[in-house]
């Protein structure tokens, strides 16, 4: 390349960062582990179908795929699932247990003997959804892993049970349901995972009902367990509708830890005792189970992801209240932490690295990374340079986002040109935008468009303040506070005011539609695996996690109906004015299909046409995984951008717009 820099139109930049590339980095390894010794994980494979497979770290250092495809490493339950495995050394050496996505059943597989197949441990179901399982963990003594059972009582999405159960490991239980112990009566309709306490006498879950989602209220429940592996004497040990327990376990002392957030941060608790109150969290939203921002350590001492968001990996003393970091580059931890004697397992990134599964040494403070290490596909001079900002919005009140402006080691703009800006919205809405590596961020930046990442009102890191912001108020609050920072952008001459965008997946998606019928903003938007109809959504159109989610987004559909109506996009499809894109899987039970095929008939009710797209991929559920739908999903939404703001990008086929 050398020193010379070229002087082209934002948007036109040629970049070594194409589709293919930013497809095949999408996902991160998740939900980490230790078998004996070794430190275990799921990989995604985006060119295998979208598939998650198991990974080893073997003692001398080396990586292997334990689970060749099909196998699946993923759990239904809650529809978003959670961790979907569990390991232990037994007399043969390693033993893991696992959710296969195709038919959730739990498999049982040694990896010594890999002639042999996994065999299954339950049975399928012929009912709804079937028997699904997740957040196991393995009992050894009892001959049994302890995970949370969900069933479904018939076709419909809220025709759902939740309970404890105990499955044998003799596989006794994938003949004959009835070999399944359930442990937990159903008091509460959604539950976590036990975890037992070191001395095996007493067991520890969440569980929360609606309206209720476990980031507004859940119930911290403790039972004892008897030698014949039963609860017993099941109480509630903290919590309530207006206290938010995230996650819940045992100290080597046998004290109970968990993470409150009754003082509006989630903050440590041991045995009802605060031991370390900031202002930041220390645990975040539950939306899959099984989630770890904590792990006690045999010292007594308990690592932690914590921060303004999850920042930070520390060690925490219990007894001072004093936190240690972890140095190292990486300022993004996802929820999955694992501990076994002084080594703690993490998975962590940075802006200048994808996520990779990092080991701290709790006794020297030392971190390192051991697995899925990041590799530079491209020169890491293409990647985009962020800043986190905090914007002023209505009423004053802090809008906080991350800002990827164009960026590009060989071409410059026209020094009167303005770049072209999208506003991404994420989804949840109750979750963030951390602030790593994202090819498909650099996708963009790299060809000349801007970024906005916005963590608007009612998203995590930042309190429960300013997490409640949202409530009744979705459809308002974050569709402002995007518009704020979009026009403060325009306003400070970073941005071109007639090139903005706004894109988003799922509640993103809603956004970014609500955006389009109620504000003059943006030229053009970007809605994906959307909910468009308030009103059906929140009457059977999507799964039972979120089937009362709206009453506190929204407000109570009895009480304020014409809130329903007056927020929905569908409903005011004609005040769409510019064009849009928009991407469905079709096997999306979260945001179906319908959402969409209902706004798309009334834009067809129109006086006027208005140029849009409509791709829906066969075989995709809610969030893309498999590598030639990104590829078309990116391709598609840059092209609509090209040519609603004129740009000229390279070898990218071009979107035909129906008029």
């Amino acid at each position: 390349m050398g020193d010379i820099v070229q002087t082209l139109a934002y948007g036109s930049w040629p970049s070594p960062i194409d589709a293919t590339l930013a497809a095949a980095h999408d996902g991160h390894p998740d939900f980490v582990g230790f078998v004996g010794d070794e430190v275990w994980w799921t990989e995604p494979r985006p060119t295998e179908a979208g598939r998650r497979t198991l990974v080893r770290r073997r003692a001398d250092g080396t990586e292997e795929s334990v689970l060749p495809a099909p196998w699946n490493v993923r759990s239904r339950v809650m529809e978003y699932g959670g961790h979907p495995w569990a390991g232990a050394v037994g007399e043969d050496g390693p033993l893991v247990v696992f959710v296969n996505f195709a038919d959730q059943r739990l498999y049982a597989y040694e990896p010594a003997s890999p002639d042999k197949e996994p065999r299954p441990l339950t049975p399928v179901s012929p009912v709804g959804g079937g028997l699904r399982w997740v957040d196991a963990q393995m009992h050894l003594e009892l001959g049994e892993v302890w995970c949370v059972l969900e069933e479904f009582t018939g076709d419909g999405p809220t025709d759902v049970r939740r309970v404890v159960a105990a499955v044998p490991l003799d596989g006794s239980a994938a003949r004959n349901r009835d070999a399944v112990r359930e442990l937990t009566d159903g008091q509460h309709r959604f539950v976590t995972g036990p975890r037992i306490s070191p001395d095996g006498r007493r067991a520890v879950w969440l569980g929360w009902d609606h309206p209720r989602m476990p980031w507004d209220g859940t119930e911290l429940m403790v039972a004892d367990v008897g030698p014949d592996g039963t609860l017993r004497g099941t109480r509630k040990a903290a919590g309530g509708p207006d206290e938010a327990i995230a996650q819940a376990d045992w100290c080597a002392d046998g004290s109970l830890l968990y993470a409150s957030d009754r003082s509006g941060w989630w903050n440590l608790y041991r045995d009802g005792e605060a031991i370390c109150t900031r202002e930041e969290e220390f645990a975040g939203p539950l939306w899959t189970v099984g989630r770890r921002w904590f792990a006690p350590l045999d010292s007594g001492l308990i690592a932690v992801v914590h921060g303004r968001g999850a920042t930070a990996l520390g060690i925490l003393d219990p007894e001072t209240g004093e936190v240690v970091d972890a140095a190292g580059p990486w300022t993004e931890y996802a929820a999955t932490l694992a501990a076994d004697g002084s080594r703690v397992a993490a998975v962590a990134a940075s802006p200048r690295s994808a996520y990779e599964v990092v080991e701290l040494d709790a006794r020297t403070g030392r971190a390192r990374v051991i697995g899925a290490p990041h590799d530079d596909p491209v020169d890491p001079a293409y990647y985009p340079e962020p800043q986190i900002r905090t914007f002023s919005g209505p009423a004053g009140r802090e809008i906080h986002a991350h800002i990827y402006p164009p960026h590009h080691p060989g071409h410059v703009a026209p020094g009167d040109e303005l770049p072209p800006y999208v506003v991404w919205a994420h989804g949840g809405p109750t979750g963030r935008a951390p602030l790593v590596l994202d090819l498909q961020i650099a996708y963009f930046t790299s060809r000349g468009i801007g970024v906005a990442e916005v963590n608007y009102g009612g998203s995590t890191g930042y309190g429960r303040e300013y997490r409640n912001r949202l409530r009744e108020q979705w459809g308002v609050v974050d569709v402002e506070d995007c518009a704020a920072v979009a026009l403060a952008l325009a306003e400070e001459g970073t941005a071109d005011r007639d090139r903005l965008a706004v894109r988003g997946g799922s509640a993103g998606g809603w956004t970014t539609a609500a955006s389009l019928v109620s504000t003059d903003v943006y030229a053009c938007g970007t809605i994906i695996y959307p909910i468009l109809d308030l009103a059906g959504w929140g009457t059977g159109e999507t799964h039972d996690f979120e089937s009362q989610y709206l009453e506190t987004l929204v407000g109570p559909l009895a009480e304020v109906p014409g809130r329903y109506a007056e927020r929905s996009p569908t409903e005011h499809a004609d005040r769409v004015t510019v064009p849009f894109l928009l991407l469905q899987g079709l096997d999306d039970v979260i945001c179906p299909p319908a959402q969409c095929e209902r706004f798309l008939a009334r834009m067809e009710e129109r006086a006027r046409p208005l140029p849009h797209a409509y791709i829906a991929f066969e075989g995709e559920g809610h969030g893309f995984r498999r590598a030639d739908t990104m590829v078309r999903a990116l391709e598609a939404e840059l092209s609509l951008y090209a040519q609603v703001f004129g740009l000229n990008p390279p070898g990218v086929p071009t979107l035909e717009l129906a008029k």
